[in-house]
């Protein structure tokens, strides 16, 4: 990078530091520090919703998930409207209602204490791997910028955040992200100017979405059912509701986010914006993505996105890297003719179209198995510990295109991103570790110093933990896909145990956490037997949990109906 770069990129992160331990001066005791006092206006409810999702995955790995499989994903958001809907007419009016710090305390008041405890190590465990995958995701621009290794810069990333967290708590952390997305929006929405803008010749906007379209990658609606495929309308709207409802409704790091509101109806219309929002939003980060493609059809494409990777095939194997190169060169002049033969044939409205078309998806799934190839030979002798390059897609453009201070503002925004979602990570974590599980255990009360320090204790504890996870995230592919992978590992049978308080009146502790024990192992058995689509895990682990609370009830209403010999 330019020096320019370096003192925007600085200059941005600096500057957000210092205003999170601004504007989170003044802490008292536990509810300032984990709930910001509970004064939140919507428009930062809001605000710290989006953000909390909107981690440095979200624009590092999605423009690369479309980019390789087109933008499908965004079906994935399609049930979170209506999850929107439910929680604002039933979880927020409850949480409100009965002034917890965690949604986990309503579980103890509905159920007992076992099962608050169970439900949340279920949220610290998930959320505590996502949150480390998500320091992995901007550490990788540190380790390409400054071609350091990825452990350490896991650690750089992890330390920086903590900083305003860890002395200023929720408020520092609900002021930083309402600052850190408006830049992001405004960053973003240029980035994707500068994209159509460097596209080659008289190649326009249209243009780009025309070979995006022949190519695939504008694959937005797949209507067919397959329990198989990831992302398709039907997981969208049906896995992704319950996806969504257990995410928003039940997680911490959202919950709180709504639970620092003021009232009940500020939470509720920062909840509904984020839902109205977010699929609009998704879709444009993801239609980055896809004009990437087209970007790298008319204009030269390196050989593998993870060009440091590459670099080490060319220095320890320099005759497969060249076989690679050049066979790579051939396919890809191809592909530049024959998408800047596409765009005539159709002006000139030629009969030749589709068989060019053809020919052309032909030339695209050769240069896709060549670059297979290129990951095989990398992983197999063992080159690189990042088994992909799909999160460097978006990264090779920023470094390699975009012009001098862009490029340091762009990572600056990734940065920012990842904080925002790892602040209210760290955040949540903290609240729910101290209240769910330390005071379970520990019967008394601790005064307001006291409150202060072990709410920071347990910030710096999960930031620890969170790094440490960082490091194996190196394993994961696709990091975008990885987190979500791993929520729906969890989130279906907490969304079950809720959706049984809430609307299951005859079920008793003692049978709900059972079946929330023998839900979460349900879950863990079908992902293992990889037999349908992780989406589909939210349904089936919330109607688990519904299932083994039937047949609890049925047991328990057999045995006491059995005559009883003395």
């Amino acid at each position: 990078m330019s020096n320019l770069d370096w003192i925007v990129l600085c200059a941005t992160l600096v500057g957000t530091i210092i205003y999170g331990i601004f504007k989170g001066r003044g802490q008292k005791n536990a509810h300032t520090y984990l709930l910001a006092s509970q004064q939140m206006p919507w428009y930062i409810v809001m605000l710290g919703i989006m953000a909390t999702q909107a981690s440095a995955i979200t624009f590092l790995s999605a423009p690369g998930q479309a980019y390789t499989d087109g933008m499908r994903f965004v079906q994935y958001y399609f049930g979170l409207p209506l999850a929107m809907i439910v929680i604002s007419i039933t979880f927020i009016p409850i949480f409100q209602r009965l002034k917890v710090y965690t949604a986990y305390e309503f579980l103890e008041q509905r159920f007992d204490q076992k099962t608050r405890v169970l439900t949340s190590f279920f949220f610290l465990l998930s959320r505590g791997l996502s949150t480390g995958i998500s320091i992995y995701a901007p550490s990788i621009i540190l380790s390409t910028i400054l071609d350091w290794n990825i452990y350490l810069t896991n650690i750089l990333t992890g330390g920086l955040l903590l900083i305003y967290t860890y002395t200023g708590g929720a408020k520092a952390v609900a002021h930083t992200q309402k600052l850190q997305f408006l830049i992001i929006l405004g960053t973003m929405a240029f980035a994707g100017f500068l994209l159509i803008q460097n596209l080659p010749g008289n190649v326009s906007f249209s243009d780009a979405l025309f070979i995006a379209g022949k190519s695939g990658k504008l694959n937005v609606i797949t209507t067919e059912f397959d329990l198989n495929d990831r992302y398709n309308i039907w997981s969208g709207i049906i896995g992704g509701f319950f996806l969504a409802l257990s995410y928003f409704g039940t997680d911490q790091s959202q919950v709180g986010r709504y639970i620092s509101a003021k009232n009940t109806r500020t939470g509720r219309i920062g909840l509904l914006l984020n839902g109205l929002v977010k699929i609009p939003l998704q879709f444009s980060i993801l239609l980055i993505g896809a004009l990437l493609f087209a970007f790298f059809a008319l204009k030269p494409a390196p050989v593998y996105f993870n060009e440091r990777s590459f670099n080490l095939l060319e220095n320890n194997y320099p005759q497969i890297a060249s076989d690679f190169t050049a066979e790579h060169n051939i396919l890809q002049d191809k592909q530049i003719a024959l998408s800047n033969q596409l765009l005539a044939e159709r002006d000139n409205g030629s009969d030749a179209l589709n068989n060019t078309v053809q020919e052309y998806k032909l030339n695209q799934q050769k240069i896709k198995e060549l670059h297979g190839q290129v990951e095989t030979t990398i992983n197999e002798k063992k080159i690189s510990i990042e088994k992909t390059d799909t999160n460097y897609i978006f990264l090779y453009f920023v470094q390699n295109i975009l012009p001098t201070g862009m490029i340091g503002l762009l990572f600056a925004v990734i940065f920012m991103a990842s904080w925002g979602s790892i602040a209210a990570a760290l955040s949540s974590l903290a609240t729910s570790s101290y209240k769910d599980i330390q005071l379970s255990f520990y019967k008394g009360e601790h005064e307001d110093k006291k409150q202060l320090i072990y709410s920071r204790l347990h910030t710096l504890v999960w930031t620890i933990f969170s790094i440490g996870v960082a490091m194996f995230a190196t394993q994961m592919g696709s990091l975008i896909e990885a987190v979500n992978i791993l929520g729906s590992l969890f989130y279906g049978p907490i969304l079950g145990i809720f959706l049984v308080a809430f609307y299951f009146k005859k079920v008793e502790g003692p049978n709900v956490f059972v079946a929330a024990i023998l839900a979460e192992l349900t879950v863990i058995i079908v992902y293992s037997l990889d037999i349908i689509s992780f989406l589909w895990l939210n349904v089936i682990g919330a109607a688990a949990v519904y299932f083994f609370c039937i047949i609890g009830l049925i047991i328990k209403r057999i045995y006491s109906t059995r005559p009883h010999t003395s």
